[in-house]
This record gives structure tokens, C-alpha cells and sequence, in this order.
């Protein structure tokens, strides 16, 4: 099943009760078997593949972990990007201090690579495509801020300026192409954001 994540709500439950609303458990009432391949974070709208049987759980794992998946993601971050393409390769690890927080960490942390290109800036704010090579917890979040442009409405990685420029997180998984669990057919999947896209840009093309 693929699902389109609103901004708020858990991909899986947490570990206390106040937390065990999800997309999983939602879908799990229906389909008992459903699994998670993969998750958003709470804050981050789009794109979620929820596998209904053992079979497809176990197949796209796999292709999860092995890398095969394309996703993309489309942001609005803060002030004006400069150099409009790049590669941010930093490792991430928990901030033990501060959880869920993450933090670049040199020793501990695990590597963790984003492609991104800018599609339009101004001096207030820039749109962005983010291409994670990696899938670490909060990774494209922390890489934008380290980038000096932190999402707009982040609550962990944004000053109160940068919180107060949007109603949510402005991330949104745009794009997802799996190989269906079955067939091996290529599926591609797109959404639009729920916020406002910048005039011409299109990600019907991407």
C-alpha cells in the first residue's frame, strides 16, 4: 500500500501509548500483517510505501537496505542557497544529551550522504530537491542545516525565526520508484507538496 503521510502523524508507533497512532497501526486494523520498509519522520509529509504481507515486507527490505530505491524530497529552506547543486557527505550520529536530536559526529557517526539542488531562491528563503544516498534518522533536516539552511519550521534544527516561517515542517517525500515485490515491475510513485511550489517548477518531471 502507498500511502500519502500528512505532517504530524507517526510513520510507526512509538514505544509509550500516547504514541501508537500511526500510519501502521491504521493500515494494521485492516491488513494485520502490514510492516514498515521504510519511515518518515512525524513532521515530514509524503510518499510512504507500507508493505500488507510477509512476502513483500521481506522483498522490499531488501531493496531498502541495499540502496535500490529512489526517493526525492522537496523543501523550502531558510535564506538564500548560494551554490545551487552540491553533495553534503557528513556522518550522523544520536546526540545522546538530546535525543531524538542528531548531530554530525566525526568518531561515532554513521555516514550519511544528500545530493541537493536548488530550484529557486530569493533572499528570504530557497525551494529545494533533496536526493538522500543514505537514509539516516533526520539526515536531510541536520545536512540543510549544516549547509547553513536549515528546513523552515524545524523544531530541532531551526532558530525560532526559522520555526515561526512555516505552520510545519516544509519537507515533503515528492518522488518514490521501488521494484513492486511480485512482478519486479519498476513503480514510480509522485506528490505534490501540501505547500506552495515555486511558479514554473514541476516535479511531474523529475
Amino acid at each position: 500500500m502507498v500511502v500519502n503521510k500528512p505532517s504530524g502523524i507517526l510513520s510507526v508507533p512509538g514505544k509509550e501509548e500516547r504514541y501508537n497512532d500511526s500510519i501502521l497501526t491504521r493500515i494494521q486494523k485492516k491488513y494485520p500483517l502490514a510492516a514498515a520498509a521504510h519511515r518518515l519522520d512525524m513532521s515530514t509529509s509524503g510518499i510512504l510505501v507500507v508493505p500488507i504481507t510477509r512476502e513483500a515486507a521481506g522483498a522490499l527490505g531488501k531493496q531498502f537496505q541495499q540502496r535500490t530505491v529512489n526517493k526525492l524530497y522537496y523543501a523550502w529552506v531558510y535564506g538564500r542557497i548560494e551554490k545551487m547543486s552540491g553533495t553534503i557527505d557528513l556522518p550522523i550520529a544520536l546526540d545522546p544529551d538530546n535525543k531524538p536530536v542528531q548531530r554530525i559526529d566525526f568518531v561515532n557517526g554513521r555516514n550519511a550522504v544528500t545530493e541537493y539542488e536548488c530550484l529557486f531562491a530569493s533572499d528570504e528563503k530557497s525551494f529545494v530537491r533533496l536526493k538522500p544516498i543514505t537514509g539516516r534518522s533526520h539526515q536531510l533536516r541536520l545536512h540543510m542545516k549544516e549547509l547553513g539552511h536549515p528546513i523552515l519550521g524545524d523544531k530541532w534544527y531551526g532558530t525560532p525565526e526559522i520555526r515561526a516561517m512555516a505552520p510545519h515542517l516544509y519537507l515533503h517525500a515528492g518522488k518514490l520508484v521501488f521494484c513492486h515485490p511480485q512482478s519486479g515491475e519498476t513503480m514510480t510513485f509522485r506528490q505534490p507538496p501540501p505547500f506552495d511550489v515555486p511558479e514554473g517548477i514541476s516535479i511531474e518531471e523529475d
